[in-house]
Formats: C-alpha cells, structure tokens, sequence
C-alpha cells in the first residue's frame, strides 16, 4: 500500500481507529491479556466464506499498522477483486494480542465495506452499457460514511454528496420553508455570494410544474427528478431537453434499475447500497502452535 493512499482522510481515519478501539477494547482487551502471553507471535488469515467483491483490504492493512508498525501484512488478494468461499484475502504476522485485540475492528470494516461493494457491482453492471451513472446517498452509518462510500467507489458506482458542506441540495422541505422553488434558488444564490462559496446547487422537484417552475427560474447546475414514474420521468426529461444535469431518486430498486437509466437520465441517485446492505461474511483465524516452552511460534501460513 502507497504511504500516502490515505492522506486526504487521515485525520478521519485515524479518529475512527482511536474512536472505535475506545468503545471496543476500553482499558484493554482483557481476554487476550489474560492468557496469551505478550510476546507471543503468530499470524491470522483472512477467510472467505461468501462470494462478492472485496473491499476495505488497504484500510485494513492501515489499522494494522496504526497501531503496530511493526506488523507484517501480506495483502493476497485487491480491493475491487472479485473473491470466493474458501480464498484467503490477506495475511498479518505480529503479536498475537495485538492481532486479537483487532480483530473485530478489522472485520467490521472489511465485512461492511465488502457487502457494500458486492451490491454496488450488482447493480452498476444491470446499466454499465448505458449513459447513466449509479450514485450513494448520505443513508450511511453514523461515523463510517467515508467508509462506506469509499466501498461504493470500489464496486464501481459513483459519489454524491460528502454531507451538508459540500453542495448545496434544496429539498422539498427547504423550498416549502423558503417560499417555492424561486425564492429558495435566489435565496441560495444570494447566500452564496455573501459567504463567497462556490458550490454545485441541485434542486428536487416533485411532479412537472416544479420541473418548469425550475427551468423559469434557472440558476441550477442538477435537476432531481424525485419519486417520477418511468413515463413522468421521460416527459421531464425532454423538458428539461439537456439544459441542466438529471437525476432520478426514490423508490429505485435492482428490479426497476435497468428500466429507469433506459431514459437517458443522467444520474440515479439509491440509498441501497449502504441502508440495508448484507455484509460479506469473512472470518480471521489465527494459525499458531504451542512448543514445549510454551511460547507461541510462527507457523507457515
């Protein structure tokens, strides 16, 4: 792994590992602690047992080595590679405790992550021969979304937005406060200019008339098209005629996915690849002996 594979979000992931190690291992990871003893080296595999695309591999590689720099990890298989029951995806060498101690930090990034991308594949390759791109939402884990999308990325579909402060999305909720859809896009664009902010705006629109009301006002770079069937979808997008980017968003499933990128709409935007995926199931073995002395040693992988 590149040194700098992680740069842009190491400070995220590096608060993540020491959050997450807090709730998990607290004062210690008394089990490990209690009989195996410190010294003691061995090495874990990484099983498979279900067949997917793999993910979070570098991440887990980076946990290793956070905490101990000293670790051996011998990555086997890639990121994005797509892996069966029975393979083994990498290899770490290194004390035991320590090995124990993250084991179930590394499996629920890899487990997580892996899931993520398997369904993501599944669904980007239902439309990878036509125009429109398959994207993530913000229906993400609390403290994981860089995770997460990071996995979508992987499995071959796209990022939207970060979170709240990286493009400006105007919903039905902020243009039923704003006033309608004009007052809420000069308000934006009023804002902006005062903050001296440049960013992306998208708009939702509900049915035709928010679809014209927006392209009378104009001052937008997205139109979402939000919860249209597939023949509003088709009449809203020769409206819109390509003056502005589309997308399509709610109530998108694998069944329909195919049918709704059929219209040429620029982008599908579906919270199912992270809201209520399955995780891939891996599994971390340990492969040690016990000498005479007692000691844990090495074994051959």
């Amino acid at each position: 792994m590149e040194a700098n594979r992680f740069s842009e979000i190491q400070p995220v992931l590096d608060n993540f590992i020491r959050i997450a190690l807090a709730e998990d291992v607290g004062e210690g990871d008394h089990s490990s602690l209690a009989c195996i003893p410190e010294d003691a080296r061995g090495f874990a595999n990484l099983l498979i047992k279900d067949d997917g695309i793999l993910a979070g591999i570098d991440v887990a590689e980076y946990v290793f080595h956070f905490i101990d720099p000293t670790m051996i990890f011998r990555p086997l298989k890639k990121d994005g590679e797509a892996v069966k029951k029975g393979q083994i995806a990498f290899t770490v060498e290194g004390r035991i405790q320590t090995i124990l101690m993250l084991e179930r930090l590394v499996l629920n990034i890899t487990q997580r992550m892996s899931g993520i991308a398997t369904r993501t594949h599944k669904m980007v390759e239902l439309i990878k021969d036509l125009h429109t791109k398959l994207l993530d939402t913000r229906k993400t884990t609390p403290g994981m979304r860089f995770l997460e999308k990071m996995a979508v990325k992987i499995g071959g579909g796209y990022n939207h937005r970060a979170g709240l402060y990286d493009m400006i999305m105007l919903k039905d909720n902020h243009i039923d406060a704003a006033g309608g859809i004009k007052k809420a896009i000069e308000a934006t664009h009023a804002y902006l200019k005062n903050k001296g902010l440049n960013l992306k705006i998208e708009i939702e629109t509900r049915n035709p008339d928010e679809v014209k009301q927006v392209l009378e006002t104009g001052g937008v770079d997205r139109i979402m098209l939000d919860n249209f069937e597939i023949p509003e979808l088709k009449a809203a997008l020769s409206l819109i005629n390509g003056k502005y980017e589309t997308e399509a968003s709610g109530g998108i499933t694998e069944e329909n996915l195919r049918s709704y990128a059929l219209t040429g709409v620029d982008y599908i935007s579906s919270s199912v690849m992270t809201h209520s995926v399955k995780s891939l199931d891996l599994s971390l073995k340990l492969g040690v002996r016990h000498q005479a002395s007692g000691v844990m040693k090495l074994t051959d992988p």
